[in-house]
């Protein structure tokens, strides 16, 4: 069965008890995981909501959705989860990605893969209690024992998504919702861990989609802005998909005018940038019908969890229009005889 995972961001506007309520909501209908987002400039922190949603819930999983190793040194991401373990223990869940809207406003670079590689694997160590190799000598977290939460990879392009599949639990696969490509990552994942002596069966595979059914405003305008970020990202493959170079001049238009300040936010003027085309090409929106063919479409590609960001906007109102169009994509499954 394939899972059904939420990401958000808490924005500076919201109170937290009404972010808190709308994941004890996704809980209750069934939603396995749910990812924060970490973006120090944009969002509120991320590990604080996860501390209180810990609190506050049973069973859906919760992790940060990604951190980076640079601007929180592995000491202190896996410090923050072995608390987090404390609070939940048995559902937490880390993504690590190699740095976007937290570092790039900062003058940084994202991390490489070879030097990411090494923080996954410290990462790891650190939360089993181990000890790792220091610049100024042995490094440990104190009373810290047992098994390592499962560490997920962010990935998109070649060289990372063989990287999560070499030495990850699991792979977040970001990107265009577009089954092609989808399908074409997958592979890189399953190259990655074959090179590395693991079975690709090992790697969990959850897939990230933004989408918007058709409601009080058209779906396409409250994709437009998560679109534009995808569409700045996509400027920096080495590559881009065929289907998609058709864009190329749009999406370095978009990079031009991203406002790392509004990352994410449905109301930013950089939203602007992007065609109708483009948003749809790079994310969902439509009615329910049309949103469930595309979730199915995603499935068949065969992820492990589908992960959908919960635009702000009417967050409960879009939690519920989610559930109506996983119960219509399983409904069609389940008619066909194909993976729910």
């Amino acid at each position: 069965m394939t899972e059904l995972g939420i990401s958000l961001g808490w924005s500076h506007r919201e109170p937290a008890d009404r972010v808190v309520s709308l994941i004890q909501a996704a809980e209750s209908a069934g939603v396995e995981a749910c990812w924060v987002i970490d973006s120090q400039l944009a969002m509120r922190d991320a590990f604080v909501l996860l501390g209180l949603v810990a609190s506050e819930t049973s069973a859906i999983r919760l992790g940060p959705g990604v951190t980076n190793l640079i601007t929180r040194h592995p000491t202190v991401v896996a410090n923050s989860l072995v608390t987090l373990r404390s609070l939940a223990p048995g559902r937490v869940l880390a993504g690590v990605g190699a740095g976007d809207s937290a570092v790039y406003p900062l003058g940084l670079k994202p991390q490489s893969v070879d030097r990411l590689g090494e923080g996954i694997t410290n990462l790891r160590a650190l939360l089993a209690g181990d000890t790792v190799d220091g610049p100024s000598g042995d490094i440990r977290l104190s009373g810290v024992e047992g098994r390592a939460e499962p560490i997920f990879l962010a990935a998109s392009q070649t060289r990372m998504l063989r990287l999560a599949g070499a030495v990850a639990d699991g792979v977040i696969i970001m990107g265009p919702a577009n089954p092609e490509v989808q399908r074409a990552q997958m592979e890189h994942v399953d190259l990655g861990a074959e090179k590395a002596g693991r079975s690709p069966t090992n790697v969990f595979r959850d897939i990230w989609v933004t989408m918007a059914v058709d409601g009080e405003e058209p779906g396409v305008d409250a994709v437009r802005s998560w679109a534009s970020a995808q569409a700045r990202w996509l400027t920096k493959w080495a590559e881009l998909p065929p289907g998609l170079r058709r864009f190329e001049e749009e999406m370095k238009q978009a990079a031009e005018a991203y406002d790392f300040e509004r990352h994410l936010s449905i109301s930013a003027q950089h939203a602007a940038v992007v065609s109708n085309e483009l948003a749809t090409a790079l994310a969902i929106a439509g009615d329910v019908e049309e949103c469930a063919a595309r979730i199915r479409e995603i499935v068949d590609v065969g992820a492990d969890r589908v992960t959908v960001s919960l635009l702000s906007g009417g967050r409960e109102r879009r939690l519920q229009d989610l559930l109506a169009v996983w119960k219509a994509a399983n409904t069609a499954a389940a008619t066909r005889g194909g993976k729910t």
